[in-house]
């Protein structure tokens, strides 16, 4: 490890050599070639199928397409391995509380974990979050906050907030552990049909192609398989900063000032394991490609349509780029070809809003969400700030309490008065309205 630079763990021979895999075919049979936990924590993670499918594959002209379905994981995610491992290891060093930074789908999976295991689980997002991951975070009890446009701005806070109250750092930008976790797909997927010619998978900070790639050469250097596949990393058009420096043969990631996609879970500015994402796609000879958001949302229709799975926008991504690669000749029909499918498109809720042609933001942050939160409240009865806080459970900061009070007092949706030295607020008539007409719309979701 250089300082400042990336923390990784490494197999020695002996550890390949030995390494045996036992038991049932899930996560945790892989155990001998992961860092050593004593507390096994687990939901039942890995194992997930390997879909054949037959109707794309047959509209593709092409035999051989096979969907790694992590969907089938216990919160609908790849990163319930992450959590398996992040929390057992967590309890491991005797931590009470543990913290991350994400895009959606490691809080959710992070929230799950610790609730199991009876740990306080903090979880900072950006502003824009997919709705369905953000209500499994709130069900399984994390503490939410929410900071930054990008989660390239919530990872800041995570690295502040773990150094500051000494909590257990689980983002996976931060935390190695990870990387090796997700190298569990590469080894299911050789159990279940030996090594594929190509691997597509989506990309948002790169580690989970360096995972994969990582996972495929342990292998080889057990002396399990004599090939390896080709790695094609997809990232929306958007927001393509691994996929631009490929195809400028740069050495340094190609950032985009404002990037954009609906495909939040790869919506990153400057992906952490970028390098190492570049270096996997060489070494294999693979392909990075960008695909479009309508693109993304017809593969996810298409996907769910023709083979019954409902794949949420980063995974559909994947298919998106195979046909492309079809159509440009890059696969051959003979070809073995695997997507990964890394989430349920049920935690995300563009997919919905699309086909009922609303028009609708397609992303509802917190800030919408914490507002009618204070409106409710206030509608039992007038409360002063501080009181506020707690009655929201202290899920975020005062300031930010007041943040909200100040912004819904400048539009006349409360109003404020002294009593005993206190400043208390109430609702107002407009306010009211305010809610009955949010009531109203959750009606026609």
């Amino acid at each position: 490890m250089k300082c400042d630079g990336l923390l990784e763990y490494k197999c020695d021979d002996k550890t390949l050599g030995t390494g045996k895999f036992v038991g049932p075919f899930t996560f945790w049979r892989y155990k001998k070639l992961l860092p050593k936990v004593r507390s096994i924590i687990s939901m039942g993670e890995g194992g997930t199928p390997l879909l054949k499918t037959r109707r794309l594959a047959k509209n593709a002209g092409l035999g051989n397409l096979y969907f790694k379905d992590e969907t089938r994981n216990p919160t609908n995610s790849f990163r319930d391995r992450c959590a398996a491992l992040l929390v057992s290891n967590t309890v491991d060093l005797g931590y009470k509380s543990v913290v991350c930074a994400t895009n959606g789908n490691l809080g959710a999976s992070l929230a799950a974990y610790c609730a199991k295991s009876g740990l306080t689980c903090h979880v900072v997002v950006p502003k824009n979050v997919d709705m369905g991951k953000l209500a499994q975070m709130l069900i399984y009890n994390a503490v939410i906050e929410e900071y930054g446009e990008i989660v390239d701005d919530s990872l800041k806070r995570a690295n502040e907030l773990a150094r500051e109250m000494s909590w257990y750092q689980a983002s996976a930008e931060f935390n190695p552990l990870s990387i090796e976790a997700l190298k569990t797909i590469a080894y299911e997927v050789y159990e279940q049909m030996g090594t594929p010619d190509w691997f597509i998978v989506p990309m948002g900070s790169g580690g989970t192609i360096y995972s994969v790639w990582k996972g495929f050469k342990e292998l080889e250097m057990k002396g399990e398989v004599n090939a390896l596949p080709r790695m094609v990393g997809v990232q929306a058009e958007g927001c393509s900063p691994i996929v631009n420096a490929y195809m400028q043969n740069a050495q340094e990631l190609v950032v985009q000032a404002k990037p954009s996609t609906h495909a939040l879970a790869i919506l990153v500015k400057n992906p952490w394991y970028g390098k190492l994402a570049l270096k996997t796609i060489s070494e294999s000879r693979g392909i990075a490609i960008s695909v479009s958001d309508s693109e993304i949302l017809s593969a996810e229709q298409e996907i769910a349509k023709l083979e019954g799975v409902f794949a949420e926008p980063a995974s559909a991504a994947t298919y998106a780029a195979f046909k492309k690669l079809v159509n440009q000749r890059m696969i051959d029909k003979k070809d073995e070809v695997v997507c990964l499918i890394t989430g349920s498109g049920l935690k995300a809720t563009d997919i919905l809003q699309a086909l009922t042609k609303r028009k609708k933001t397609a992303i509802i942050g917190l800030e919408l969400s914490t507002k009618e939160k204070i409106l409710r409240i206030l509608c039992e009865r007038d409360a002063y700030g501080y009181e506020l806080w707690k009655r929201m459970e202290k899920v975020m900061t005062r300031a930010a309490i007041y943040q909200h009070l100040n912004e819904l007092s400048k539009n006349g949706l409360i109003s404020s008065y002294e009593k005993e030295g206190r400043k208390y607020f109430r609702i107002t008539k407009r306010g009211m309205k305010a809610l009955q007409a949010v009531d109203a719309l959750k009606l026609l979701l």
